[in-house]
């Protein structure tokens, strides 16, 4: 496939850089940090972008290991942003290979700054902490960070080399019901059950479930259950994941499932306490630029491409997605159906397979992004599909 000159020149710039980048990844990697302490990696991150050119501020919103860096290649243009995660998860490491982004996405970042020339664009580079727990990326999204933003791109670490076609917008609910403690053999007329109040909650969310759409997904567990099997608990909570679709759609499930738990705590006499931990939108779906990735991951030189995943869950990314248009690549780098969250992930973000993946993502998309710039049509086709998908939802 013919490669104009400037797109060449971007992919020798990313392995110009091919040894910083791997180091950054292994440094991530054998320096993992969780959520919101991810001081080492910003360190590393932010240092290596203010050193090649790139404006930075090394805080966002509070956000003390979030971080925005910007370099203008010309005047007006675009503004593309690049954001990357490097949390690990509690006890396990990397096992997710969010050691692989933030290196990818500054290949991408410095060869785009380096080999647009005077094309007008300005590169943005997001650093998202916290993806694995609090989700930075929300209140950022909430704030308007990324509102300016003509395109938002990411990648991911994967088994096959896809973008997502979808996302479930989601909830995530604490219900804590408290009522009053009695001895259950001797006086259990003078207790009020908490723990009766989550298993009506339990109950009445399975009769619920006859009578939603088949997109909607509700799941839960009992996070207390009460402290001994002969006190009436006077305490007990569940947690609840509710999905569906698209927000529109899962506002109104949110609230009937919400009138399930208030229902439980008017039969039981508990007071009810409700607890929302955190809420992702759905991923609006723009397919041109989902091509545009695949086509550059094929450029790029990435293995097992597939089509885009029909079945997903759901991302904080799509707070992002749901307001600018925007795409994942999941780069291929362990064999198809190797579990995530897993000490095999872990051993394989530090191999020379991850180390590959790292190379195509940037040069994907720094091609893409190089694209979007030099093909001023290709962005507005890309926006107007997007302005499409949020009308639809109305």
């Amino acid at each position: 496939m013919h490669r104009p000159q400037t797109k060449d020149k971007i992919y020798t710039l990313v392995d110009g850089v091919k040894g910083t980048l791997i180091a950054m990844s292994d440094f991530i990697h054998d320096n993992p940090e969780t959520g919101n302490s991810e001081f080492k990696a910003h360190k590393l991150i932010t240092q290596t972008l203010a050193s090649n050119g790139f404006a930075v501020d090394k805080e966002i919103l509070g956000l003390k290991t979030a971080f925005r860096a910007s370099y203008k290649t010309g005047g007006g243009g675009p503004n593309l942003g690049l954001l990357c995660e490097y949390d690990a998860l509690e006890g396990l490491g990397h096992g997710c290979g969010h050691n692989l982004q933030a290196p990818a996405i500054v290949g991408a970042a410095l060869a785009l700054a380096r080999g647009l020339g005077d094309a007008p664009a300005t590169i943005f580079v997001y650093g998202t902490p916290a993806e694995e727990t609090t989700s930075a990326k929300l209140p950022m999204a909430r704030a308007g960070v990324f509102d300016h933003l003509d395109v938002a791109l990411m990648m991911h670490a994967g088994d096959r080399t896809t973008v997502d076609g979808k996302s479930l917008a989601l909830n995530l609910v604490d219900f804590i019901f408290e009522g009053k403690a009695a001895h259950a053999a001797i006086a259990p007329e003078q207790g009020i059950s908490a723990l009766d109040a989550v298993l009506m909650t339990f109950n009445g969310i399975e009769y619920l479930r006859e009578h939603v759409r088949p997109d909607v997904r509700i799941h839960g567990v009992i996070t207390d259950g009460g402290k001994a099997a002969n006190i009436v608990p006077e305490r007990a909570a569940a947690q609840f994941y509710i999905r569906a679709d698209n927000r529109p759609h899962l506002d109104t499930v949110v609230e009937r499932v919400f009138n399930v738990a208030r229902g439980a705590a008017l039969a039981t006499g508990a007071k009810l306490a409700i607890h929302e931990v955190k809420a992702y939108d759905n991923k609006l779906n723009v397919e041109s630029l989902n091509r545009l990735l695949l086509d550059e991951a094929e450029q790029a030189g990435a293995e097992n491409i597939t089509p885009p995943r029909q079945v997903t869950g759901s991302t904080d990314f799509s707070c992002v997605t749901y307001r600018v248009p925007g795409a994942c690549l999941r780069v291929s780098f362990v064999p198809l159906a190797t579990p995530s969250h897993s000490t095999t992930w872990v051993e394989a973000s530090k191999s020379p397979a991850a180390h590959a993946a790292v190379i195509v993502a940037a040069k994907s998309l720094a091609g893409a992004c190089h694209d979007l710039v030099m093909n001023p049509e290709l962005l507005q086709q890309v926006k107007m599909e997007f302005d499409r998908a949020k009308k639809a939802l109305a």
